[in-house]
Formats: C-alpha cells, structure tokens, sequence
C-alpha cells in the first residue's frame, strides 16, 4: 500500500479504529473474529497475525484450538461469516435476529455492527493479501508466494502494535514468513526507510519503540501449536479448526435462485444514502473513516491504466467497481454493464474474479498473465479497488438486513 500513500494512510487509521480503540467488542473478541474472518479464505498471513494480537490482547490460549473452545456468542457468528465471506446476498433479517434475540448469549446492535465491519474488512484484506502475492502455500513443494517482486516488508504503522512481517528472497520462492515481536531493536516508533535492496523499490515502514521489547518478552509459553522455542511465530495452525462447513464457497450469482434471491439495486439502498448513517449511528465515528477510504480509493490516480485501455481514469475505475459489485450481484441502473466488456480484457476479468470470490485459489499463472502491461503501483491499485468494493459490496448487504430487522 505503500506505493499510494494517502491511501494507506486513511487505511491504517480506520483499522486501528476498528481493532485498537474504543468500541463495543473486548479487544480479544476483534482478533479472534478477525481470525475466523481471515481463515474463510486461508489466508495464514493474517491468521497469524491476529494471532499474536489476540494473544497480546489477553485472550485465551484455548480459543486458538478452535471454534468448539470459544464461547457460545462467538461461535454463533460463524453463519453470517460465512455467508458475507462468500455469498453475502444470502444474509437475512432472520439472521439478524437470531444473533441478537434475547439469551444468555445475544449481541447487542452495536456489538453485531462492530463484528460486521471487522469480518468485511478481514474478508476484503483477505483478497489484498492473496492479490499482492503476500500469501504462500503451505508445506514442502508448494508453490510459495506469487512473485511480485524480490523483497516485501509488512510492518506495524503508526496506529498498530509494533509487531514485524518480514520476509525476503529470490522472487519469492523457497522463503517463509516469520512473524517476529521487535525485541532485537528497540528504535524510536513512525520511522519511515526504504527497503533496500528490492528489485522493484519497494517501499516498507519500519515502526519501533520501548514497546516492541516489551513485546519481545512476551512468550507464547501456552502449548500454542503456533509458537516455536523461542516466541516466534512460524505459522498459522491447521485452519480447518476455525471452520465450519469448509466447503461452502462462493457461487455464481446468476446461478442463484431468483425467486429467493433478488438484485440488489443502488437506488434503493446505498452506502451514502444508507449504510453510512446506519453504520455511524450503531458504532460512532467508524463510518466517517469508512466512507474516507472509499472515497481516497476513488481518488486514486490511474492515468496510465486508463490510457492503455483507451478511457478516461474515472471510467475504467468504474468498470472494475461495477464488475466487482456485479459479482456480488449489486447492480446500477445508470450504468451500461456492456460497458465491462469493453473496457475489461477477459485475462484481467478473470484475475479480478478470482481475487474478489476464491483468493486463495490465485496462482503464478493469472499474475504472469495479467500483470505485464501493469507497473507495480497499478497493480496494487487495482488490488485496492477490489479490497474496497467487496468489502462494500459485504457491508451493504449486512447493513440492510440489519435495516429491515430494525423496521420490521
């Protein structure tokens, strides 16, 4: 994200809002939702992420064995994850209600909204991950990460913990990630280096403080099957504990059933005339941050990618967006959807599918394909138009349920 840095910076607020500030959901419950969000994908980089944050954050070494040592509240919020992550136009004000009718283990309005904006963003960085090869196939003789360049850094920013996602090599392949607390170094938190020594420039954020070493001290001591000898993390364990019904996938929406399922259309429910006031008014000030992403997102420059496609940047942007929202199917009136074909060529089609629907299947091939003609700037680019629609898309299919639950 590095390369639009306006971007990330909007970015890196909103997420510390949602995971390191005040709100309706214990600390512990963010990450461990964050968990069951990102493990919907498989995606093990944000796993063990959250991992170590839910750990830091108090919570209970047994939850990480899986879904059937968590709390019965946590647990029931597996269906709407499941649905959101993969065929969110599924979501019903009956599922709304079953989470927050009154029990020993109902949420509150303001908890149920916290935990939606928390799994449509962990489902969208999901894509973002896996789209910008930062995700690798586990064990002897997988594929490794995609290669997108010879070095990548993924360090704390100025608003998360200082925990450091360092991995470096040869395009990639034959490396792995190891998590590591900055204990080694205790450097003064917010400085900003180049990455050197990266074929592509990259740029990294190194962020340090006293915090880090005593972070450092911090001992995964538990018997956690994601900790090594010496407080590192190596890798996520076997996801499948942070499943249930693993084979439900995402769908083609045209091959829904329509007289269940209707087109979910703008005009009648959107994120500026909608979702925003709802969203602000259950959980304060997280839809100002929201709609600030959305709309830096919007207002990135993509000259460039327009040119090679013969449009201007604002319409080839709302092709990739229209497409995305179309996938989910969420559909504008004033727009010619015959348009996509024009503007989209059919390898770049199929990268964005797989991105937004199946992340985890990305493979060599489709970034081999696709990414020639694109600088590395514009590849992450796009990547953030589909970080940022689907999570919308996710967003106003929940925010509407929990709408008509509200009128009902």
């Amino acid at each position: 994200m590095g390369y639009h840095p306006r971007y990330l910076d909007s970015f890196l607020k909103m997420q510390h809002y949602l995971l390191h500030m005040d709100g309706p959901l214990p600390f512990d419950c963010r990450h461990y939702i964050a968990i069951m969000a990102a493990a919907r994908h498989h995606c093990r980089y944000l796993v063990n992420l959250h991992v170590l944050q839910f750990l830091r954050a108090g919570g209970d070494p047994q939850w990480l064995r899986g879904l059937d040592f968590i709390p019965p509240k946590l647990r029931n919020l597996n269906e709407i994850n499941k649905i959101l992550a993969h065929r969110p136009w599924l979501i019903t004000k009956e599922h709304i209600e079953k989470l927050l009718k009154i029990s020993e283990w109902s949420w509150s309005l303001a908890e149920l909204v916290h935990a939606v904006v928390l799994l449509a963003h962990c489902h969208a960085l999901a894509s973002f991950v896996f789209g910008c090869g930062c995700e690798q196939e586990e064990g002897p003789g997988g594929r490794g990460s995609v290669p997108s360049s010879r070095c990548a850094v993924l360090l704390c920013s100025p608003w998360t913990p200082a925990w450091s996602w360092t991995r470096c090599g040869n395009a990639f392949r034959g490396s792995t990630w190891r998590l590591r607390a900055g204990r080694r170094r205790g450097r003064c938190c917010r400085t900003v280096r180049k990455v050197r020594g990266c074929g592509m420039g990259a740029l990294g954020w190194e962020h340090r403080c006293q915090q880090c070493l005593a972070m450092g001290q911090h001992q995964l001591s538990v018997g956690s099957p994601h900790s090594d000898t010496d407080g590192e993390v190596t890798g996520a364990a076997n996801l499948a504990c942070y499943l249930q019904d693993p084979d439900f996938g995402y769908q083609d929406f045209a091959r829904r059933d329509e007289e269940q399922t209707q087109v979910f259309r703008v005009q009648d429910y959107s994120w500026e005339d909608h979702g925003f006031s709802l969203v602000n008014r259950l959980y304060s000030d997280i839809g100002h941050l929201l709609d600030e992403k959305f709309r830096m997102v919007d207002g990135l420059q993509s000259s460039a990618m327009a040119k090679r496609q013969g449009c201007e940047p604002s319409v080839f942007k709302r092709g990739i967006w229209n497409y995305i929202h179309c996938m989910f199917g969420i559909r504008y009136d004033d727009y010619d959807y015959a348009e996509v074909n024009h503007l989209l060529e059919r390898m770049l089609k199929v990268y964005i599918k797989t991105v937004t629907c199946y992340p985890e299947k990305t493979n060599p091939e489709m970034f081999d394909r696709f990414w020639k003609q694109f600088k590395h700037s514009e590849k992450v680019h796009v990547n953030l138009l589909i970080l940022e629609a689907r999570m919308q898309a996710e967003l106003l299919y929940a925010l509407q349920a929990i709408t008509q639950y509200m009128v009902s």
